[in-house]
């Protein structure tokens, strides 16, 4: 039997709305999706503002499409990413599509190609505009793909302040099992997390400070996990008995 072959992803930049930092992380998250088989970065390439992505552009094979701002205030960068989008789209030749910006005006364009049945992969600021975030399959915050900073005394990587405290993500927990049907109140972590991406397209517990789902659990102090048969990939959760009573 052939191997299934990764998702065709379009990457689609708006460098004027996404920093030239997030070149590295962004294309490891990428990877996770798929095959990002067109890059294409979209902004005014001749403005000192453009440096940071020009230096990197080679390194992540990324295609500039150079607009000139022949008149100030106007959205000519956006207007040509939106066109490119909908040929790639209607050449069928893509699965998916990773739209990077923290701009609203993209969400009609997320909203379009996903009524056309193809998958949107958001990438931008945590002050996107929920409308933007809502409209893609996920959206990832790019505070979570930035490198890691480092002491200028020991050189050793420390780990970002997250966006938001665990416990806040408590109650989007306890929702997310309670829609999981169960009759000893035990179910399956990797449910839990595919509900909470269905609830919200942009849950990532990176943005909690945690590398992964079990580990944010634990960080909140408010469920009980247990290990099945003691293989770490197989994880129950609860909310706690007494927990359930007072609410």
């Amino acid at each position: 039997m052939p191997e299934a072959r990764p998702r065709r992803l379009a990457v689609l930049i708006d460098a004027e709305n996404a920093s030239a930092k997030i070149a590295g992380g962004l294309f490891e998250e990428i990877a996770k999706i798929g095959e990002a088989s067109v890059r294409r970065i979209y902004g005014d390439f001749s403005t000192p503002q453009m440096k940071g992505w020009t230096d990197v552009l080679a390194k992540f094979a990324i295609i500039p499409q150079q607009n000139f701002a022949y008149t100030a205030g106007k959205n000519a960068c956006d207007i040509a990413l939106v066109i490119d989008a909908m040929d790639l789209l209607h050449s069928g030749r893509f699965d998916g599509f990773c739209l990077v910006s923290s701009d609203s005006d993209f969400t009609r364009l997320a909203a379009c190609i996903r009524e056309h049945g193809v998958d949107v992969f958001g990438f931008g600021e945590q002050k996107t505009p929920e409308s933007f975030r809502q409209a893609c399959l996920r959206f990832i915050y790019t505070e979570n793909l930035m490198p890691p900073v480092a002491t200028s005394e020991a050189a050793i990587a420390l780990s970002p302040m997250p966006l938001k405290q665990p416990k806040t993500a408590t109650a989007l927990i306890k929702k997310a099992i309670s829609q999981l049907e169960s009759e000893d109140g035990w179910v399956h972590l990797g449910p839990v997390g595919a509900q909470l991406s269905n609830l919200t397209s942009d849950f990532d517990p990176r943005t909690y400070g945690a590398k992964k789902l079990s580990d944010l659990v634990r960080q909140t102090n408010s469920f009980d996990l247990e290990q099945i048969d003691g293989k770490p990939l197989r994880i129950r959760i609860r909310q706690p008995l007494t927990q359930k009573i007072i609410s």
